[in-house]
């Protein structure tokens, strides 16, 4: 089997999102998409586990998308075949190197929260060793040095955790596990040079799973991808966006998109509301509402016009107040609320710094009041 695209994660985000963008890419005739999919459980995790078993016995899964999009209610589903291998990492080490040494061009992660962790066993190795490293860096370090000394070409890597700047993050981990391992400058200088390690941004709300695999995802996506010389993609869809500017995107979501669910969620606890309600049901309250459309308004909007963003930010908002108002969602802003003071200094505190970055005369005051 020769798949061109490598997958760490099982996650439903990446089943509904670069899985499916690969499978709608492909039906629209092969030269859309680069190929399949190798899908890599790269934990412990059951529930992973049990994906890998799933698509091991069935290709094939649907994908529901749900949602509003302008005026129409969208209820479609969508069967995914873009994968057609799946492997655990423990238990497929050798064929996965094999896999890396000559078949892959592109390599995809989603590998969660810690999935950029390291860990004292694994910076305790060297390159020589057969078993498998615990951490997702250290077992790509691993896969990259094999294609290395197979002389294979370098492999663009399209990571798609939510990191800024997450291909570089990841290019700058693997060098510094290479370097513990104590690797000879030339593979240094490939792993600097010669792959092509990509930033991008993923956006995307998948609600919930399918059981035994599969999702439920509202209808917008897009995965924006910071333009490089040389870069392979796994596919071309229209969901896809190559950039210049990813900061711009990046600027767009924390500041409408995430920001307005840290304010709804601020407007919550501060009313303490009733602990099942939604973004859907937030949305339906007038007060609230009134406060949202006044932030983004009077506080945030004239950030991005001050940044010559007037009109693709006002685009966006359109599209954000769709996804707020998802009548198949159930985003609670309990679940918002988790880790609330930090994610207020993240997006809160960046639109105040902007703003006085940019030399605006606006009074957030609605902004200012959270942060105190």
């Amino acid at each position: 089997m020769s798949n061109p695209i490598l997958q760490f994660g099982t996650s439903r985000f990446l089943q509904a999102h670069v899985d499916l963008f690969v499978a709608e890419a492909a039906r629209r005739g092969p030269s859309n998409a680069l190929g399949r999919i190798t899908v890599v459980q790269s934990t412990s995790n059951a529930a992973s586990r049990a994906r890998i078993d799933a698509l091991r016995a069935s290709s094939v899964y649907p994908v529901r998308i749900r949602g509003r999009q302008g005026n129409s209610t969208i209820d479609v589903t969508v069967q995914c075949d873009a994968i057609t291998e799946a492997l655990n990492a423990a238990d497929d080490w050798p064929a996965l190197r094999a896999r890396a040494r000559h078949d892959v061009k592109v390599i995809v992660s989603n590998t969660g929260d810690t999935g950029y962790a390291s860990f004292d066993e694994d910076i305790a190795r060297n390159l020589q060793e057969n078993s498998v490293p615990r951490g997702f860096p250290a077992k790509l370090t691993v896969l990259l040095h094999d294609r290395f000394i197979a002389g294979a070409e370098p492999v663009t890597l399209l990571p798609c955790e939510l990191i800024s700047r997450n291909g570089d993050t990841l290019r700058d981990l693997v060098m510094d596990i290479a370097k513990q391992w104590q690797a000879d400058d030339a593979f240094i200088h490939y792993l600097q040079h010669d792959c092509i390690w990509v930033n991008s941004l993923v956006d995307r709300i998948v609600s919930e799973p399918i059981h035994p695999v599969g999702a439920i995802a509202e209808p917008y996506a897009l995965w924006a991808i910071e333009r490089q010389p040389g870069m392979v993609l796994p596919c071309e869809h229209e969901d896809i966006v190559l950039t210049d500017d990813l900061a711009r995107y990046e600027r767009l979501k924390l500041l409408l998109l995430n920001l307005g669910h840290t304010m709804l969620a601020e407007l919550w606890l501060a009313d303490r509301a009733a602990a099942d309600i939604n973004v859907r049901d937030a949305m339906s309250n007038e007060t609230w509402r009134t406060t949202l459309e006044s932030t983004w308004r009077d506080e945030v909007l004239p950030v991005f016009d001050a940044l010559g963003e007037h009109d693709v930010a006002r685009a966006y908002l359109v599209d954000v107040r769709d996804r707020f108002e998802n009548p198949f969602l159930d985003h609670r802003l309990s679940d918002i609320a988790r880790n609330h003071a930090e994610k207020k200094q993240r997006r809160f505190k960046q639109a105040v710094e902007l703003a006085h970055q940019l030399g605006l005369n606006i009074e957030q005051r609605r902004l200012m009041a959270a942060l105190s």
